[in-house]
């Protein structure tokens, strides 16, 4: 399968993947036609997906299966009018309908919109009435439920509301019984232009409303690089990544590159709080070969005791979302034999800077570019950024768009233009590159700190921070200073057996701590103990509500 897209899949050196790494883009190209109904076509009976939760349950999915299912579930969908263009919102949390449902949206031409089961009323009508939603499919869940029934009154486009689950409420439409008695699906004679918009995502900033990311039919391709080239994937592999199918995460690690490589996805459906020891005897019972997850996951995975567990099977495990500190690299290492490969990337755009398999990983950066992306690092003032200097994550579209970047904002031209034009996207993101190539991360250029003509990003600082066994959680803001412009701050969440300690003796000894850990003037002078980080619907620290509550304080 992969041969059908990358005429080379093998490459003697880094510098020979960056000559000779292409991907071809089929015209009028479907993921859902193109790979797992092809995947179907030539062996039926491979397992594609491999599904378990909480509660003892297990069920595997065949190829050949998932093309009956999404059939039938694309003619479902027709049956009540849904079409090509038509958007669909998918609130599935991890359930397996997920799979067959967003590859039939696919089959039919419509766009896809995952989202989280955390929204409230007040978010479903505004993206309900920002995106013109025809339908919503979700998951049984008593709170989600009245969330979708408080938006009806103010969501007038939506015509449906779907049910995956038991008992199914007023007003809602029962899915696996629309499924089960739809008629035999027929393919629409068009379905898709490679340009046609496939998928939606908001993604939800630390201020104002949720931005539309827009992808096309060829998103999909871009993952390759993710599966083949990040995750390290073959046609045996069973593949972990940890992430609710309402983020952009899910379809990074538990679809499109996967299964081009043929690997099978596994997923373990949670409801709740993640719990080290179930995720560690999932992978062990499964014989999960590949693991994908942000470092907070292996912080709680190393305080476990692994010798309990038989990782055998893992082969390789990689990480992104936020810096990976150096020590829970050597402990994870030191326990397991295994790497951890860390990469960059955001829901505009697939991984863009990696840490190749054939690569030595430096904890905490993030690695080199993808060849598919032209980059750059610009300085405040528009310069190309030397090795050591901060600048923002550019990339340049003159000449060749890249896979997988986005079409745009959906219906915000404005706020497209602002960090999309003449050929450049800017990303938002602050990094700098060493003498070896690898690019580290410093932090959104908004969050950047300017402290007695140092520019301090946040993200190292709270690396340095998290370093002190007592912290759990950091968040660094900058606070306004007569002298020095700005001083470093620390939000601290402490750990439980810290808390009581909270205090300017515990405060000062984590600055004593960060000092040695990295360069001194990065310590924080100010620092806050709190019992939570105020943090968006997806989870990132809202540094903005932060400083201004810090300002209100002043």
């Amino acid at each position: 399968m992969l041969e059908k897209f990358v005429k080379k899949t093998s490459f003697s050196s880094h510098q020979d993947f960056i000559d000779h790494y292409d991907i071809s883009v089929p015209e009028n190209f479907n993921f859902a036609y193109d790979v797992t109904d092809e995947w179907a076509r030539t062996n039926p009976g491979k397992r594609a997906l491999c599904w378990t939760n909480d509660k003892g349950a297990h069920r595997d999915l065949t190829f050949g299966e998932l093309k009956t299912l999404s059939d039938k579930t694309a003619s479902f969908f027709q049956s009540l009018g849904i079409g090509k263009g038509d958007m669909v919102m998918l609130i599935l949390k991890r359930s397996i309908e997920f799979w067959p449902t967003i590859l039939a949206l696919h089959k039919i031409g419509a766009i896809a919109i995952p989202a989280t089961h955390l929204l409230t009323d007040k978010d479903i009508v505004y993206r309900n009435n920002a995106a013109d939603i025809k339908a919503i499919v979700a998951v049984q869940d008593e709170n989600l439920i009245e969330h979708v029934n408080l938006a009806m009154a103010k969501s007038p486009t939506v015509q449906h509301r779907i049910m995956v689950g038991d008992p199914i409420p007023e007003g809602w439409i029962d899915f696996h019984r629309g499924v089960e008695e739809a008629v035999p699906f027929v393919r629409p004679e068009k379905v898709n232009d490679n340009d046609d918009i496939m998928l939606l995502y908001f993604t939800s900033g630390t201020t104002g409303q949720p931005k539309m990311v827009i992808h096309d039919f060829t998103y999909p391709l871009g993952h390759i690089t993710t599966a083949k080239y990040w995750h390290n994937l073959h046609e045996d592999s069973v593949h972990l990544t940890v992430a609710d199918t309402g983020w952009a995460k899910a379809v990074w690690g538990k679809l499109y590159g996967q299964w081009i490589v043929g690997a099978c996805i596994f997923v373990y459906d949670f409801d709740g709080r993640f719990i080290p020891h179930d995720m560690l005897r999932m992978i062990s019972e499964y014989k999960v070969t590949s693991f994908c997850a942000p470092p907070t996951i292996f912080r709680f995975l190393i305080r476990e005791d692994l010798a309990k567990y038989d990782l055998s099977a893992l082969e390789y495990c990689t990480t992104a979302g936020e810096a990976l500190n150096p020590s829970v690299f050597e402990t994870f290492y030191k326990l397991t034999g295994i790497k951890m490969m860390e990469a960059f990337g955001q829901t505009e755009t697939a991984p863009t800077i990696i840490t190749f398999p054939w690569m030595e990983p430096k904890p905490g950066a993030m690695g080199v570019p993808n060849p598919l992306y032209k980059m750059d690092l610009l300085t405040h003032d528009g310069r190309a950024a030397e090795d050591g200097e901060q600048g923002e994550i550019v990339f340049y579209t003159d000449g060749k768009r890249p896979l997988s970047l986005f079409k745009g904002y959906y219906r915000d031209e404005t706020l497209t233009q602002e960090v999309y034009a003449d050929h450049i996207y800017h990303t938002g993101d602050m990094a700098w590159r060493d003498e070896d190539g690898y690019y580290w991360f410093v932090g959104r250029t908004d969050d950047v700190i300017k402290s007695s003509g140092y520019r301090i990003g946040p993200f190292e600082v709270e690396s340095a921070v998290m370093t002190h066994p007592a912290v759990v959680e950091c968040a660094i803001t900058g606070v306004p200073d007569e002298i020095r412009g700005q001083v470093i701050k620390a939000t601290i969440v402490l750990a439980e057996e810290y808390k009581a300690q909270a205090g300017d003796e515990l405060a000062k000894e984590i600055q004593e701590h960060v000092k040695n850990v990295t360069a001194p003037y990065k310590y924080p002078r100010l620092i806050e103990f709190v019992n939570e980080l105020p943090k968006t619907i997806s989870g990132k620290i809202r540094r903005v509500e932060i400083r201004e509550r810090t300002g209100k304080q002043d």
